[in-house]
């Protein structure tokens, strides 16, 4: 039927796990898809799970390198490695100018489909939740600024952070919603009350739910109340365990549900790499036993990869398999308008693929039907 058969495992597809199923692949794409055996299997799964590539809309960078360095496609690989089949270049706080510049640098990785968009997280962010940004850089956004960044994106930014309570933050969101751009709510000290405004001018998106946000209280929600409880935002969670506690993590995602709970890595340069001193938009990081932190001890992005984040949520928070797979596959390529292409096992999306083991293990990455080289350089 197809140029490739895998067959022999449990593939999950939207409407639950066909056990064994099997899945054919012709020309790059998903041309069939069913359940018992299949004694014409070009690659035998053993009982396997079967789920669709990861999509990560919040990543900085891996392998050594962050997307503003050299050689960027290294650290599309080392993700890639890990699940990720479909990636977005996220770029810290910079001044405009410079950001533009990194931004039309990334170009040819977007069209070229290396990535699948460019996140600006800042500069438009709060100095008092900066986390692991230049707090000299930030700024207001002013409604010039944000034109200019568009202009340097020719239609390949996809997302923009923002802290609703900064002057101008309405204008600049129904600005960006207007052109096609994702806005996320997050680096902010911000009341409900100032969340509200960008909610209903267009804001959908909360950037790493809990980090970088004024924290939740009982008498003032503040952004994690508005944010996790408004039907019309999805939420970022960064399941390390280290950002979050799983009963966070499963607290938030019980109530923001698979139609809008969105794992990421907000990974940056060290993940897929060892202990040591690493570069983060100018700020020196040092990581060590896998966690990066600036000289003050804020943490500082994280060095995960999306397959230990789909494995935490399952067997450290407690969520489901399917849970697990709409949370780092199916809503993330909803978000970002690709479900017609990629994010679930479904017959006409690309054949992207990751083989676990019982125990979550990555076994196999394909992209496109083809299989992905999993060896360290």
């Amino acid at each position: 039927m197809g140029d490739l058969v895998l067959a022999g495992g449990r593939v999950l597809t939207p409407d639950g796990v066909l056990d064994p199923g099997w899945v054919s692949v012709a020309n790059g794409r998903i041309d069939a898809v069913g359940a018992g055996k299949r004694p014409d299997a070009t690659v035998d799964l053993g009982g396997s799970w079967l789920v669709p590539g990861f999509v990560d809309v919040h990543c900085h960078g891996g392998g050594g390198r962050a997307f503003t360095g050299h050689d960027p496609g290294l650290a599309i690989a080392a993700h890639r490695r890990h699940g990720t089949t479909t990636t977005i270049a996220s770029l810290v706080s910079r001044p405009i100018k410079e950001l533009a510049r990194q931004i039309e640098e990334l170009g040819d990785l977007v069209r070229g489909g290396d990535v699948a968009g460019i996140h600006l997280e800042g500069p438009f962010l709060s100095a008092a939740r900066c986390g692991a940004h230049d707090p000299r850089v930030l700024r207001p956004p002013d409604l010039d600024s944000v034109r200019a960044l568009l202009a340097a994106g020719e239609d390949t930014i996809k997302m923009v952070t923002i802290a609703p309570e900064l002057e101008g933050a309405v204008e600049a969101t129904k600005l960006l919603v207007d052109n096609g751009v994702i806005v996320a709510i997050g680096h902010t000290d911000a009341s409900e009350a100032q969340v509200v405004p960008a909610v209903d001018a267009g804001a959908s998106v909360a950037t790493h739910l809990f980090n970088g946000m004024r924290p939740l209280h009982h008498r003032e929600p503040g952004p994690i109340g508005a944010l996790l409880d408004d039907e019309r935002v999805s939420v970022e969670l960064i399941c390390d365990l280290v950002h979050l506690h799983p009963t966070a993590v499963r607290l938030a995602a019980h109530h923001a549900g698979p139609s809008r709970t969105l794992l990421i890595t907000d990974a940056m340069a060290a993940a897929g790499m060892g202990d040591g001193v690493y570069d983060l938009g100018g700020l020196e990081v040092t990581v060590q036993d896998g966690v990066p932190t600036l000289a003050g001890g804020s943490l500082a992005g994280s060095t995960l990869t999306m397959d230990l984040a789909f494995r935490n949520f399952v067997q450290q928070c407690g969520l489901s398999m399917a849970e697990a797979v709409a949370a780092t596959a199916g809503r993330p390529a909803q978000l970002l308008g690709l479900a017609d292409q990629v994010g679930a096992i479904a017959v006409g999306l690309r054949a992207d693929f990751v083989v676990l083991d019982n125990d979550l293990r990555v076994q196999d990455v394909y992209r496109g039907g083809s299989r992905e080289d999993r060896t360290w350089h």
